[in-house]
């Protein structure tokens, strides 16, 4: 059993930079795909960035590719996201999310979710 619980989400000016953190709590296998989703209501969530925790390779949305870093730091069993030149459209809640089977793009593959985080990025 994983848990996740994330952080970092908040109010900032469009432009702005902030940095989302997901603590996983439980075993990570090098197998896993930790990756990062968010959603507006009344739309799907969607895949923002996802890292593969064992080799550590990264993945984006091509909406944030270039502005937002995805990482990790094994010993801490942490995820983070570091976003730069926030966009009114990057607002939404955050999540952040495990897969055991690997690399996927897809929401109904994963099979841990943490609760959510909100950014909201004003003009």
């Amino acid at each position: 059993q994983v848990e996740l619980v994330e952080s970092g989400g908040e109010l900032v000016q469009a432009g702005g930079s902030l940095r989302l953190s997901c603590a996983a709590s439980g075993r990570i296998y090098s197998s896993t795909f930790m990756a990062w989703f968010r959603q507006v209501p009344g739309k799907e969530r969607e895949f923002v960035a996802g890292i593969r925790w064992g080799v550590g390779n990264t993945y984006y949305a091509d909406a944030v590719k270039g502005r937002f870093t995805i990482s990790r730091v094994s010993a801490e069993n942490t995820v983070y996201l570091q976003m730069s030149n926030l966009k009114t459209d990057d607002t939404a809640v955050y999540y952040c999310a495990a897969d055991r089977g690997g690399y996927s793009r897809m929401s109904s593959t994963f099979d841990y979710w943490g609760q959510g985080t909100q950014v909201t990025v004003s003009s």
